[in-house]
């Protein structure tokens, strides 16, 4: 007889590799075949709603390890919220209008200026569907579950019509005007930019002091005088119309190697640094006696005023701001105060224009060194070096951007500025300080500028009377919104502005019936800050919505946009929670490009590692801040992967077939020993844990407690010390009923718990996990009930394992002095204890005593201490028994006597 045939060793075809690059798309086939995602909305149906609303990727390329951090995250909110029995409604949503997409277009050969606006914006068009499909199957890959086919589009005419209704009622509450004034604008892109389309960099620039001389003085600043300031930015004095000082501020007259300055006494002694010469005081004014002197700028002959503004500071320069009204916002509102020109002579490829005489054609850039040198010759530099400093950049093209004067549309943000605030302080942010964060920047923002001087994009509505009057009136409105859902945007650029207005409309501005209409396009941040407006219209969903799940870099932007929409509209935030995360870097927390060689794709890690280890490694990390990945990282993910696989394997290796509810019953109804019910009330504070984690994000605590359990509590220990019981008592063995009810337990409370985080594993465990009444798929289960804990039997299960500690602590020492080789040569003497669970453990049989420490006997005396056994080893299940003798030739206890002669 071979023994080894006589155990009862763990049978599973659920294999030890997991091949997920191979199995995974089988699954992703199969839940396409049962259509999962409208199941799992079928089984929670009238229930109550968790509505997480999808900030829109932008249409343009592959997907990069961003988006698979984002995805995975907002996958396993989407399935642990629906297997907490919410509804989860999940509809995917793409951005896709904006000029990475122009570009695009215009790369493949097309020049939009030599055809009609409505053909261009048709190719991009198509090109952006494209775009939304390829990212659609990369995005299925890693198993994210959702309404793909009722994906929302910023380009679907119904959309559109969503955004000019927005825009109608914010038109008609007075939030929406045109004027012209200072904008960040991008010379690259030919078009104005919202600040949250900006980044920063560092440049180096000119840093110069230019003296202006006064030509209208006064007794304390007579003529000839100068006034100093102090710029980075000498392309912008053809704009100087003034000089601006602190109404408030002392001011001083000096003597120095360049005539009598007019400088800031409070940093005069930098000035004087700076300059390399002496100042000598000659006598102090305040900055309001200055107000009114006229100095000469110093490129034409053109008068340039001083005036007071507040926005003056005593931080650096001079005290005395060169003012251009037309490139740079606090100099255009102190303009506006003072009556000055908004002065821009920079056309939209950041050229000089006419009104910049000698300097008409230059590149504003290359206008530097002209203007530097005329600077020279004239006398009027009186120092220049350079400075290194942070500059805004357009994010698409990495150029920089200039304060550039245009006529734009904008939505005043002051009217609704303390609803905003109010606001955020009713929202949950995670983590708590982004709340913080937004309110600083709804606290220090300008009004939005919302046109740009694009093609591909929503148009802004509005159409010009003869005299130029903007008609914001309802009517028109209704009729432009009503034409767009019927054919989309682009029947804005087919038809002529006459063709756009209600039938038989007139206007008193227009009395010979000519009309024009707007040629700029809305902000795309307009087009996302629309969408969960939209999509609860759209789909009946209960507004707000509960969670928006984004980068942090969204404060500045769908955060922002999302809210001040939708106060705007409606008077109510959008969201009731927002979570963040930080971006993906590499191994050394450097920022991921093509140019470093350090960029990993997401497909082709999912195709090597498998896409449930990239989930894993997203529940893994510390998304909150920024997350590093790399090749060595998802090897020790893998590893860590392994371990939960096998550890399942394991349990489900040892589980009967159950076929029957009869049968299940029979099993839920096994006795339990000391042991398993510790164990199972272990797991069912861990489940209480988990499930409370995961209601507040926390998936690396959540994952950390499941595999922690999974490695420590069940493999290295639970699994371990009742291999024995499984392998060799017999099928009919109390004992090993107990056994495998308690692995049953386990095995279908952590099975749902890992669920939303291994989609594709936990099918699988699933599919090999034979009970009876099986639903379709793993996802349709519910989360483990809240569990009724035992808190003395948790304190019992931690002295449990303090004990154990100290018995594996002796019986290493015998092992290292080669007593032992085996702890089940050893037998053990406890020191006997009141405790509660001395008290337990004196009631347990030796038997049991003994494979509670994998040894070969249990004592109870006086102290703790390690002995060799001396009894003879059984050769079945290899322990050290006393009632062990010879049969047939065979070593055997009587324990495993009686199951060979049962069998």
């Amino acid at each position: 007889m071979n023994l080894k045939d006589t155990l009862l060793m763990p049978r599973t075809t659920f294999e030890m590799r997991g091949n997920l690059n191979r199995k995974e798309p089988t699954f992703l086939a199969y839940w396409e075949k049962i259509n999962l995602y409208s199941l799992m909305l079928k089984k929670n149906k009238g229930k109550t709603p968790f509505i997480l609303h999808d900030g829109p990727p932008y249409a343009n390329g592959d997907i990069h390890s961003g988006h698979m951090l984002n995805r995975n995250l907002k996958d396993f909110v989407v399935r642990l919220k629906n297997m907490q029995g919410y509804d989860t409604p999940f509809i995917l949503g793409w951005d896709t209008h904006g000029l990475p997409i122009e570009n695009e277009v215009t790369k493949k050969g097309v020049d939009r200026k030599k055809m009609p606006t409505s053909e261009f914006r048709a190719l991009c068009y198509d090109y952006a569907l494209t775009q939304v499909e390829r990212q659609k199957e990369q995005i299925k890959r890693l198993g994210i579950i959702g309404d793909y086919d009722n994906a929302y589009l910023t380009l679907t005419s119904d959309f559109e019509a969503t955004e000019l209704e927005v825009f109608k009622a914010l038109a008609l509450k007075g939030l929406i005007y045109r004027g012209k004034k200072p904008v960040h604008w991008s010379p690259s892109s030919e078009s104005a930019l919202a600040e949250a389309e900006i980044e920063y960099a560092d440049v180096v620039s000119p840093s110069v002091y230019v003296r202006f001389k006064v030509t209208k003085g006064t007794k304390e600043v007579p003529v000839g005088s100068y006034f100093v300031i102090w710029t980075t930015t000498p392309w912008t004095l053809p704009a100087n119309l003034a000089i601006s000082v602190h109404p408030r501020f002392t001011y001083g007259l000096y003597s120095s190697l360049f005539g009598d300055l007019v400088i800031l006494t409070d940093l005069a002694a930098e000035v004087s640094k700076a300059l390399e010469t002496a100042l000598t005081l000659k006598h102090e004014i305040k900055g309001r006696d200055l107000e009114g002197i006229v100095t000469k700028n110093p490129l034409f002959e053109r008068d340039s005023i001083v005036i007071l503004g507040e926005h003056v500071t005593s931080e650096s320069g001079t005290g005395n701001v060169h003012t251009a009204p037309g490139h740079g916002l606090e100099d255009f509102v102190v303009g506006q105060k003072y009556g000055l020109e908004t002065l821009c002579p920079v056309n939209e490829r950041g050229v000089f224009t006419h009104e910049a005489f000698k300097y008409e054609g230059l590149f504003y850039l290359k206008a530097n060194d002209v203007i530097l040198n005329d600077l020279r010759e004239n006398g009027a530099l009186i120092k220049e070096t350079t400075v290194k400093h942070s500059y805004p950049h357009d994010w698409r093209t990495n150029k920089p951007l200039i304060f550039r004067a245009t006529p734009q549309w904008f939505m005043s943000i002051s009217p609704i500025r303390e609803k905003l605030l109010e606001s955020v302080k009713d929202v949950t942010w995670y983590p708590k300080w982004g709340e913080q964060r937004i309110t600083n920047m709804i606290k220090d923002r300008a009004d939005w500028c919302i046109s740009r001087q694009r093609v591909w994009g929503v148009p802004i509505p509005v159409i010009y009377a003869e005299d130029g009057t903007p008609l914001l009136e309802e009517l028109i409105f209704d009729h432009i919104i009503k034409l767009v859902r019927e054919h989309g945007t682009n029947i804005w650029f087919t038809k002529e502005a006459s063709e756009l207005l209600p039938p038989g409309y007139t206007s008193k501005h227009s009395p010979n019936g000519k009309y024009t209409k707007e040629t700029d396009i809305m902000d795309v941040w307009f087009d996302s800050g629309s969408s969960a407006l939209h999509v609860h219209e759209k789909h009946n969903l209960r507004f707000p919505s509960d969670l928006f799940l984004e980068g942090n870099d969204q404060y500045r932007g769908w955060f922002n946009s999302s809210l001040t929409l939708s106060i705007a509209a409606t008077s109510e935030a959008p969201y009731k929670n927002v979570l963040t995360h930080g971006f993906v870097v590499d191994e050394k927390g450097e920022k991921m490009s093509k140019s470093k060689g350090n960029v990993l794709d997401p497909q082709k890690l999912a195709n090597e590692y498998g896409a449930d280890v990239l989930r894993l490694w997203t529940a893994t990390v510390d998304y909150q801040s920024d997350a590093r990945l790399s090749k060595e990282l998802l090897k020790q993910t893998s590893e860590m992967y392994r371990k939960i696989r096998n550890t399942f394997r394991f349990m489900l290796g040892n589980l009967p077939a159950i076929s029957t509810k009869e049968e299940l019953t029979k099993l839920q109804e096994a006795p339990l020993t000391f042991i398993d019910e510790l164990m199972l009330n272990e797991l069912y504070a861990l489940s209480n844990e988990v499930v409370t984690l995961y209601n507040s994000f926390n998936f690396l605590s959540a994952v950390t407690k499941l595999t922690n359990f999974m490695t420590n509590d069940l493999s290295a220990f639970y699994l371990d010390i009742t291999k024995d019981i499984l392998y060799c008592e017999s099928t009919t063995s109390p004992r090993r009923q107990a056994v495998v009810r308690t692995l049953y337990e386990v095995i279908t409370t952590l099975l749902p718990l890992y669920a939303p985080i291994l989609a594709f594993t936990s099918e699988e465990i699933y599919e090999h996990l034979n009970v009876p009444n099986k639903l379709q798929s793993v996802h349709l289960l519910d989360f483990p009930r809240k569990f009724a804990v035992k808190q003395d039997k948790r304190e019992m299960y931690s002295n449990f394992h303090i004990l154990r500690d100290e018995v594996l602590r002796l019986l290493e020492e015998k092992r290292q002095s080669g007593a032992i080789g085996s702890s089940q040569k050893a037998n053990l003497t406890l020191k006997k204890d009141t405790s509660p669970l001395g008290a337990e453990l004196s009631l347990l049989p030796t038997e049991e005593l003994a494979r509670l420490f994998i040894v070969s006997n249990v004592t109870l005396s006086t102290e703790t201490k390690v002995s060799v056994s001396t009894s003879l080893k059984c050769e079945r299940c290899w322990n050290y028994k006393e009632d062990t003798k010879l049969v047939n030739e065979v070593q055997l206890c009587t324990r495993c006597l009686e199951v060979l002669n049962e069998k």
